[in-house]
């Protein structure tokens, strides 16, 4: 009886590496399907198996993952491009352009990201925007979740 909170704690350390490791997978298949698959050459691919290997991920497993995404092999990595457009809070128009293997899956995520907005039908903000370039959201590396917090407001003279 008293050894099940040692149970407990290898039960949650096994299941924070396995989600490291699936999304550590991702980025290598990813990375091998956009750069190619010699590390070499592609230094996005090389960043991401370093990051692997102090994650301790196997080597058959990257090796695996390079060749699923560079489509060497039986398993290829297929990957569609599914642009989504909405309004943000305040009528900000918003295009997310998603890469994704399983469009199924991804249009509800996608749709929960705008319920404080509207998502919108496809070519509703392409008039009103032009493309400047690529934005990445940051994710932190702790598993806690910021608080949101209240701004003041501070009185006008």
């Amino acid at each position: 009886m008293g050894r099940q909170w040692l149970q407990a704690k290898r039960e949650v350390a096994h299941l924070k590496k396995g989600q490291a490791v699936g999304k550590l997978v991702k980025e290598i298949m990813v990375a091998a399907k956009l750069g190619g698959p010699d590390p070499a050459r592609n230094a996005r691919l090389a960043a991401v198996v370093e990051k692997a290997r102090k994650v301790s991920v196997t080597r058959d497993v990257i090796e695996r993952a390079i060749k699923k995404g560079a489509g060497v092999g039986d398993e290829k990595l297929v990957l569609h491009s599914v642009i989504f457009e909405g309004y943000a809070p305040h009528k900000i128009p918003v295009i997310v352009e998603v890469e994704t293997d399983n469009q199924n899956r991804t249009a509800p995520e996608i749709r929960s990201l705008f319920k404080s907005g509207q998502l919108g039908t496809p070519g509703s903000n392409k008039f009103c925007l032009i493309m400047l370039g690529w934005s990445r959201p940051i994710v932190p590396e702790t598993t806690s979740t910021p608080k949101p917090r209240r701004l003041k407001q501070v009185p006008t003279m």
